[in-house]
């Protein structure tokens, strides 16, 4: 294999791939990337075994081949060397060689052959969405996963299709996120995949804002095609939660606030609120809201604000972070939260919207 490219063609792609590339692994072959060149292609990989990123760039190839070589360390040279700098990469034995200007040079490589790629993923059905709107559904649910829960399905994403309609929901079992969006055309069946929280953030970060995705959903594998890279991801074998069930449908007192001044208010109690139960009590009383909170130091903060409410007295507690989240989620002025007694979930939206909704599950304080 021989080819020569500018820095910025190797680096490019090799940036957009090298997040799923880890330093330490069990299989070595994990920790390289696989270059394979041809017709002035190269086409840059690297995988965990559960998330691949493929990304391709025009370079001018001398002699075509593939090849494993050490990522982190050729993220590194590529990164040293000055711009627009001309590089020549070139197999010699069981070695590549990086030429550039005067520096040189030589990595260690591991065959191609023993480098894992998924080839077909058996795609059920393949949505075209915009990719501002799939990042929206991203960024709007993304939060809620849970993180190394025993329940490994909550350690994911839920994607449905339903009619017209994608959904995104992602709950850690204290709370839930849900957001959805309208598909250009009907999906062709309804399906419930789960993709794992590792792959749910690397498709984050390659997600633009321009252009559509195509969405390829199969009984493994999710695959995207994100500009020039491609993204695969295993699926989470596992039945996700009802989540239909913990919506609450009709809360029957609801608050309107401005966003602002509630995440706000919220900010400056959390800052005396147990650090590790991070819980805070809400007083509803006609039309203000009093936010209080007290740590195993006997130190309390309270704090009130005007609020639209014209329901009973009610007090409830909730974990402060949960609702921070869900309020940086919503990007309207005003907020709506809906609740029923001390014991039921809360339920936060933007006034009148039904694109995203958050649920928290209650504290007891």
């Amino acid at each position: 294999m021989k080819l020569t490219a500018t820095r910025e063609d190797l680096l490019s792609p090799l940036q957009s791939v090298i997040g799923v590339v880890e330093r330490r692994q069990t299989m070595p072959v994990l920790a390289n990337v696989l270059l394979s060149a041809r017709e002035d292609r190269l086409s840059i990989t690297g995988t965990d075994l559960e998330v691949e990123l493929m990304a391709t760039s025009s370079v001018s190839v001398g002699a075509g081949g593939d090849i494993t070589v050490p990522g982190r360390k050729l993220l590194d040279i590529f990164k040293a060397l000055p711009e627009k700098t001309s590089v020549t990469v070139s197999t010699e034995g069981d070695r590549v060689s990086i030429k550039a200007g005067r520096s040189r040079f030589t990595l260690s490589t591991l065959p191609a052959a023993e480098f894992p790629v998924v080839d077909e993923i058996n795609a059920q059905q393949t949505l075209s969405v915009s990719q501002g709107e799939f990042r929206r559904l991203i960024d709007k649910t993304h939060f809620s996963m849970a993180q190394q829960d025993v329940r490994y399905y909550l350690n994911g994403m839920l994607l449905e299709t339903e009619g017209k309609s994608l959904r995104a929901v992602a709950t850690d079992g204290h709370r839930l996120a849900l957001c959805e969006t309208e598909l250009a055309n009907r999906a062709k069946s309804a399906q419930q995949v789960i993709v794992p929280r590792k792959g749910v953030l690397e498709l984050q970060r390659v997600l633009g804002t321009e252009g559509n995705l195509e969405l390829a959903v199969g009984t493994n594998h999710v695959r995207a095609q994100v500009g020039h890279v491609r993204f695969t991801s295993k699926l989470i074998d596992g039945r996700f939660p009802e989540y239909g069930r913990v919506i609450p449908a009709n809360p029957t007192k609801m608050i309107q606030a401005d966003r602002e001044v509630l995440r706000s208010a919220l900010q400056r109690t959390a800052i005396l609120s147990n650090e590790k139960y991070r819980g805070i009590r809400l007083v509803l009383k006609s039309d203000v809201l009093t936010l209080q909170a007290h740590n195993p130091e006997q130190e309390e903060a309270e704090d009130q604000i005007e609020v639209s409410y014209n329901g009973d007295e009610l007090e409830v507690g909730f974990n402060v972070n949960y609702l921070l989240d869900a309020l940086s989620a919503i990007d309207t002025e005003k907020v709506e939260i809906g609740l029923t007694d001390a014991n039921s979930s809360c339920l936060i939206r933007a006034p009148g919207g039904t694109a995203a909704r958050y649920v928290v599950m209650p504290m007891r304080l």
